[in-house]
């Protein structure tokens, strides 16, 4: 596949660089452009990405960025079988629990949400940074919707990080499923509340907050320029220029305050032991009745 002349393989992460030193020079470089490649694609054309990541895997199979990048590129096309695959075989070489969240997404998106509310309780978990241990319990949170256990799934999310004042790179992330969660239980005033929260903390617009904000306001977004057939002649001066026009059907005064899609079910290796793992219950070290 084809890579930009202005891509040199430098701009990859330093520990990844560090890794691929392993390869003789040319191919480490061939290896890391393909890299660059893939990060810089996943966003906007996941199948592209997802090409350069096979081609990085034909170079250097071997070398556990490589897989993890794999992986990554994988899932984003929806490709879970192939993913979790990808990233068991990155944990097995680095022996690093920070995949964990994101192998259970894929048991989601492959149907099997009881396999990822194992993985929600196994002792892995413990082991996860407080953005692994938030990313699990969105994980969960998810599998219980695709059990149709609504509010499980809001007991799921309740927890001090979803609390806190404090706004972290996670922090939007869990009070827009939260509530899309409640919305779902047809508790509206409560998930107003909390899209409300979500927007405060989405400086970077990394969810659709703002939106599902307003659609619950009542806020339409009617085109100015289409015409009334008594007015057409009348409207045909002035001078619009394709304006857009808000309309609140009701304004009511603002308060204060992943899902996976399935494909066929595969059977893949499993090597993580989970079969008597607890359930859910053990995320983060809560106690929370995940039940409904």
């Amino acid at each position: 596949m084809p890579i930009p002349d202005d891509v040199t393989g430098e701009e990859i992460d330093k520990d990844v660089k560090q890794e691929l030193q392993s390869l003789p020079k040319g191919l480490a470089e061939d290896v890391s452009r393909n890299l660059v490649m893939v990060a810089r694609l996943i966003d906007e054309d996941p199948e592209g990405a997802y090409g350069y990541s096979r081609v990085a895997l034909r170079l250097a199979s071997r070398v556990a960025a490589v897989r993890e990048a794999a992986g990554f590129a994988a899932y984003a096309s929806q490709k879970y079988s192939e993913a979790l695959a990808e990233f068991r075989a990155a944990r097995r070489m680095t022996g690093n629990v920070d995949l964990w969240p994101v192998m259970a997404d894929c048991e989601r998106g492959l149907g099997r949400p009881e396999k990822a509310l194992d993985m929600a309780g196994a002792p892995e978990v413990q082991k996860l940074d407080k953005a692994g241990q938030v990313e699990m319990r969105l994980v969960a949170a998810g599998a219980r919707r695709d059990m149709d256990q609504l509010d499980a799934a809001i007991v799921t999310l309740q927890s001090p990080e979803l609390a806190s004042n404090s706004v972290q790179p996670w922090t939007a992330r869990l009070r827009y499923a939260y509530a899309d969660a409640l919305l779902a239980a047809g508790r509206e005033g409560e998930a107003r509340e909390w899209f409300a929260k979500a927007v405060e903390s989405d400086k970077d617009g990394s969810t659709d907050a703002s939106d599902r904000l307003a659609e619950l306001d009542g806020v339409e977004f009617v085109d100015a320029l289409v015409e009334d057939d008594g007015d057409s002649d009348t409207d045909s001066d002035s001078d619009s220029g394709g304006d857009v026009e808000v309309v609140n059907s009701e304004a009511p005064e603002a308060k204060s305050a992943p899902e996976a899609e399935s494909e066929p079910a595969e059977d893949s290796i499993d090597d993580d032991g989970l079969d008597d793992v607890d359930d859910v219950d053990d995320v983060d070290g809560d106690e929370d009745d995940l039940k409904g």
